[in-house]
């Protein structure tokens, strides 16, 4: 082994150390630390972020990174040494146009803004959040002006997320969507309502708790290097491919709440479980883009949770769970409950019809945000405004509305998108996972996910981040990303449900 390329990459290990030691702080803010240590978690988390920074961009190691370079000119341009070389090299650039105090502020202002928003959130009191929005907002600001951009101060955050994308692409993207998703939506609102009596009624959380994580480890989850727990907003955090955690949230008379949470946050730790040894503690240990990541949970949450053979499984396992509340229910009766189509209030519940339109109303009030268009005195007043618009719904509280997100708080600006990123090839990969494996529905039908983890390990997750996102999804489905296959396996879905 080329003794420059050793010496870079230990080096990148232990700042990859340093990284996880901060998502396990991060982790803990959002589950089990008390809301009194906000404020020194926001220290903790500032020195430990300046540390890794000033580490990652120091002269030492540019000179590490270039000596690298340099021996490993003549290896083939597709092995991982030299993969590995151009993700570092890219963060390395980006990452020394950020002045280290910069990166210390944002950090500890993440957290104090965190503890803000959940505030807020539990006492619908926007105010009490606005404050904290506005320093992220300028900071999102700043940080984009060093980053650098040529259009629109969107271009430098959506960059960070979905490597290469812009807004224009992003709006234009959502230009293309937006009109199959009203129309379908319509079609459905003409169409008999289904019902959904069988998600709803009495679910103690005590057995939400246990059932949920025996159905995530049926999939796939491994819970010798995972756990999961509760937090205001679910997630996934990975500490390493050996230990990837996920969170839910249960609501005692909704159980698709938690069920649904659990699953998409299973599909994210399993694509970071699934992700090779050897990549550990490099820039190729992560996933090609957060769309991709995203795609993962969706995957498993949609095209699998929210399948009619998923249904004929999952439903005897509930049915044994919650007798009393199931009883006189059935497998059909639950498919169809939990691919109702109504236009909801909270995105992460919301059906697959209608979930781009709360993604596209976040990159809307963003861009505006950054460009000045929108003051965050005016946001919940425009987020109903557009919620009205989009979905024909208006909040009651800004706690199930404006606040709803964790996201802002935690100045992920520019990260939305990615959501319906996710969407898009989730059905892309659906659609070539149903070729390679014809018998997919009576595997899920039967409990056996072995052969879709499988599938999705050897085309998706043991890459990690060794290619770009346009070259994975080419990788792994033969042409790149068609956005019509989205628009196909919604009609055909819901046409079937809705009798359209």
């Amino acid at each position: 082994m080329i003794e420059s390329l050793e010496r870079f990459k230990e080096r990148v290990n232990r700042i990859s150390r340093l990284g996880q030691i901060a998502a396990l702080a991060g982790w803990d803010q959002q589950t089990y630390m008390p809301t009194g240590a906000a404020e020194a978690r926001g220290e903790q988390m500032a020195v430990i972020s300046e540390v890794i920074h000033e580490l990652s961009v120091s002269d030492e190691m540019g000179a590490l990174l270039g000596a690298a370079e340099s021996d490993t000119a003549g290896l083939d341009e597709d092995t991982d040494e030299v993969r590995m070389l151009r993700v570092a090299r890219r963060g390395f650039d980006l990452a020394r146009k950020l002045p280290a105090s910069l990166v210390a502020d944002m950090s500890r202002h993440q957290s104090v803004a965190m503890g803000a928003w959940q505030e807020a959130r539990s006492t619908n009191d926007f105010s009490k959040f606005a404050p904290a929005l506005q320093i992220t907002i300028d900071q999102v600001r700043e940080s984009a002006g060093y980053l650098g951009y040529t259009n629109h101060i969107y271009d430098a955050l959506i960059d960070q997320y979905e490597m290469g994308s812009s807004q224009a692409e992003i709006a234009a993207m959502y230009s293309d969507l937006t009109p199959h998703l009203v129309k379908l939506a319509a079609a459905i609102r003409a169409a008999a309502q289904v019902d959904d009596a069988a998600i709803h009624g009495d679910f103690p959380i005590a057995t939400q708790k246990e059932t949920t994580l025996k159905i995530v480890q049926a999939l796939g989850y491994d819970l010798t290097r995972g756990r999961q727990d509760e937090a205001a907003h679910p997630f996934c955090t990975s500490f390493s491919r050996n230990d990837v955690r996920i969170t839910t949230r249960y609501n005692a008379m909704f159980m698709q709440q938690a069920l649904y949470a659990s699953l998409h946050e299973a599909g994210h730790a399993m694509y970071e479980q699934g992700i090779p040894e050897r990549f550990a503690g490099t820039p190729l240990s992560g996933a090609a883009s957060l769309g991709i990541h995203e795609s993962q949970s969706r995957l498993w949450e949609n095209q699998v949770g929210r399948s009619r053979a998923f249904a004929n499984y999952v439903f005897p396992i509930l049915q044994t769970a919650y007798p009393e509340t199931l009883s006189s229910s059935s497998p059909e009766a639950y498919y169809k409950a939990i691919n109702r189509v109504e236009s909801s209030l909270i995105r992460v519940e919301a059906d697959e019809v209608t979930y781009n339109l709360h993604v596209a109303l976040r990159f809307e009030l963003e861009c505006a945000l950054l460009t000045g268009d929108l003051s965050i005195a005016d946001l919940p007043e425009a987020w109903n405004a557009r919620m009205k618009e989009y979905l024909g719904i208006e909040p009651p509280t800004n706690s199930v509305g404006v606040l709803q997100d964790v996201h802002w708080s935690i100045g992920l600006i520019g990260y939305f998108p990615t959501y319906t990123v996710g969407n898009l090839v989730s059905a892309q990969l659906w659609k070539t996972i149903r070729e390679a494996i014809p018998d997919i529905d009576s595997n899920v039908e039967s409990g056996n996910f072995a052969p879709l983890l499988g599938w999705l390990n050897k085309n998706v997750h043991s890459y990690g981040s060794k290619y770009l996102p346009g070259e994975l999804v080419v990788k792994a489905t033969g042409e790149p990303l068609k956005p019509a296959y989205y628009v196909e396996y919604l009609n055909a879905k819901y046409g079937e449900i809705y009798g359209l």
